[in-house]
């Protein structure tokens, strides 16, 4: 089979070089052929009539001046000439190119590849092209010691072997006619070597359908199968115990929390397996619906589990729900508890005398039994990955899963992210919050706003300061981190006590200092990004962001919520001095808003998806051609198509699917 065949087979490879192109992830000739371009330059030359100021175009004409050039500086020199096209003469200037001069011959026809300057009807010139046959050049992601002409090599013997012919077709006909698309051997070779612009763009179009449809339909299908009724618990809880709990509440439930623990019941009920993800904004009361939720299992004779990232969070926890529930027998598991204690909770859980279990990862160890799991609530999502969450559901008879996250995420994206799971959203905030002020400043203003912190230190207030990020180096992120430290003890000398928390600590030095900072023995907390997950400081009430433009808007909108907590009046202060108009833009958008849902739809825009997501961890794959902000279109529509095939019954049995059934690698990444 020549497309499973190895690289180091094809002529002009061998195994060194076939082992550099591991590292893009190149191992058979199908890779090679599937290695898309990511984009083209366009080589076909232009008129100078049509070209727009700042356009990178190619330009054909007859060099009418010698070459002469004129250096300044060190190691800096500027090559000029003139070019004539028809009628019109034109000025190009190469920038420390001097070896250009001697193929720069007078009188000589030669096309430029370079940018437009209309005010000074010049051509600043990026590249020599002797010719013109290559008219669209691609252009690949390349890794260290592989060059963009080997890669080109490469691939270009992968098609001459001749593996095309063996690349069979993963769309129904009817799909491709209905789409108008083009046939795939036909798409993957203009991927590569298009004839025209507007061929490319054809190919480009059914390569990026032909990846949302798959991604869609391993959604699809495992949505299916999770909802099938012989596949869960159906939960007999206790709905008049349940209502007299609510009402006893010290407050009112939101409209919104109301929908969403209205959602997560009817789930509980069915027979089918619950797979839900509740999102809401930072502090929107995401933990009291949990907390509900769990008393539903309660009353159903079920025990249930909470599972947080840090040890913290799962104390956190612990606190709140023995005081929401304190007539229940609730136990609480971490990894750095002693010995014996574990031991006691352990038999607990494993006799059935505890009802409700908070914890970090110890939560799925082999040693924990639980008597009988029936709902597993992981916070913070996105921080556990596949296998765990796997895991949960071997440890009791397929429990029901609802995860919760506090990062907004856009309903543009959620649908697609969590396309298998149902999603309920809080988007409103529990009475009596006040909002944040949110201000920013420029760094020569930074005395007056630490002069203003000082009077409200003095006040008993408590302050966070968030050190800049270099995403670079976690290295010289903490030099920032402890020289920021150095000049704010300089500057509050003895009227704050002030400490250092960052990424190179241990977790439980980390744990210390928070439970310091929370019980008010620290008045200003300095810290690189780790307090972005939540412990829960009411009386913070200031947060400082420096170079604040550094971060995107979700991970400030994430920072500033760690305060507001209270009922204090809070502020987010960011300080910072923007370079670029997107940085400028993000400034002003945190100002005038506090709602995560429209600081999530702008980030989108001006970031991308992989950015919000973080995508190594968030179970989106990587896509090769797609983009799912700038291609929702295309998505929206293989979500459609791949939910009304899905739909039809015994739809793998069905001749027309059947490319698509041998084409379906159904993964378990997803659930």
């Amino acid at each position: 089979m020549l497309l499973t065949a190895p690289i180091a087979s094809l002529k002009g490879l061998g195994p060194k070089s076939a082992e550099k192109f591991q590292k893009l992830a190149i191992y058979q000739v199908k890779d090679l052929l599937l290695y898309y371009p990511f984009r083209y330059e366009d080589f076909k030359s232009k008129s100078i009539v049509e070209l727009l100021d700042g356009e990178k175009a190619v330009l054909t004409g007859t060099i009418v001046t010698p070459p002469s050039v004129q250096y300044y500086g060190f190691k800096r020199n500027r090559l000029t000439f003139k070019l004539k096209q028809g009628e019109v003469v034109i000025g190009v200037s190469f920038f420390n190119q001097p070896y250009l001069q001697d193929k720069l011959i007078l009188g000589n026809e030669v096309a430029i590849f370079g940018k437009w300057d209309q005010k000074k009807t010049a051509l600043t010139g990026l590249k020599l092209l002797m010719t013109l046959e290559d008219d669209l050049q691609p252009v690949y992601h390349v890794a260290q010691g592989i060059s963009q002409t080997a890669l080109i090599k490469a691939i270009k013997a992968a098609f001459d072997s001749g593996a095309l012919a063996s690349l069979k077709e993963n769309l129904p006909d009817h799909l491709l006619a209905k789409y108008r698309l083009m046939p795939r051997q036909e798409a993957v070779y203009a991927m590569h070597f298009p004839k025209t612009l507007s061929e490319y763009k054809q190919a480009l179009r059914r390569i990026k359908f032909e990846e949302l449809f798959y991604f869609q339909m391993q959604l699809q299908v495992l949505k299916r199968a999770n909802k099938s009724e012989s596949n869960g618990l159906a939960i007999a809880f206790d709905q008049e115990k349940l209502d007299h709990k609510i009402a006893a509440l010290p407050f009112p439930l939101t409209q919104a929390q109301e929908q969403s623990l209205k959602e997560i019941l009817k789930d509980m009920r069915s027979g089918a397996h619950m797979n839900r993800l509740l999102q809401g904004d930072v502090g929107s009361g995401k933990t009291v619906i949990a907390s509900l939720a769990m008393y539903a299992a309660y009353t159903a004779g079920l025990q249930s589990a909470l599972m947080v990232p840090t040890e913290i969070l799962a104390e956190q926890h612990y606190d709140s729900l023995s005081q929401l529930f304190p007539d229940l027998s609730i136990a609480i598991l971490t990894s750095g508890m002693k010995v014996p204690e574990k031991r006691t909770a352990l038999a607990t859980i494993a006799d059935g005398s505890v009802d409700m279990i908070v914890g970090t990862h110890a939560l799925i160890q082999d040693a924990v039994q639980y008597h009988k799991l029936g709902l597993v609530i992981t916070d913070e999502q996105h921080r556990f990955g596949v296998k765990q969450r796997r895991i949960f559901r071997e440890k009791g008879d397929n429990p029901d899963v609802l995860m919760m996250t506090a990062t907004p995420i856009p309903r543009t994206l959620a649908i697609t992210a969590y396309g298998e799971m149902d999603v309920s959203i809080i988007d409103e905030l529990p009475a009596g919050r006040k909002p944040i002020v949110t201000r920013w400043v420029k760094h020569q203003q930074l005395n007056t706003v630490l002069a203003w912190m000082k009077t409200e230190l003095e006040q008993g207030a408590q302050a966070y300061v968030i050190s800049p990020l270099i995403e670079e180096s976690e290295a010289l992120d903490l030099k920032n981190a402890v020289a920021l430290e150095a000049e704010l003890k300089a500057y509050f000398k003895k009227s704050a006590r002030i400490a250092l928390m960052h990424g190179k600590m241990k977790t439980d030095e980390k744990e210390a200092i928070m439970q310091a900072f929370k019980a008010q023995e620290i008045d200003l907390l300095v810290s690189t990004t780790v307090i972005e997950v939540g412990v829960n400081v009411p009386n913070a009430s200031i947060m400082l962001i420096m170079d604040a433009d550094r971060f995107g808007l979700s991970q400030l909108h994430q920072l500033r919520g760690r305060v507001g907590r209270g009922h204090k009046q809070s502020y987010a202060v960011l300080v910072a001095n923007p370079k670029t108009e997107s940085g400028k833009e993000r400034m002003t958008i945190m100002t005038k808003t506090n709602d995560g849902f429209v600081l999530a739809e702008a980030d989108l825009k001006m970031r991308g998806a992989g950015e919000i997501f973080g995508t190594r961890q968030s179970g989106i794959p990587e896509f090769k051609t797609a983009d799912i902000v700038e291609d929702y279109a295309i998505l929206e529509e293989a979500r459609k198509v791949a939910v009304a095939i899905v739909s039809e019954p015994n739809w793998q049995q069905q001749a027309k699917w059947q490319s698509i059934v041998s084409h379906l690698e159904i993964k378990g990444d997803f659930d």
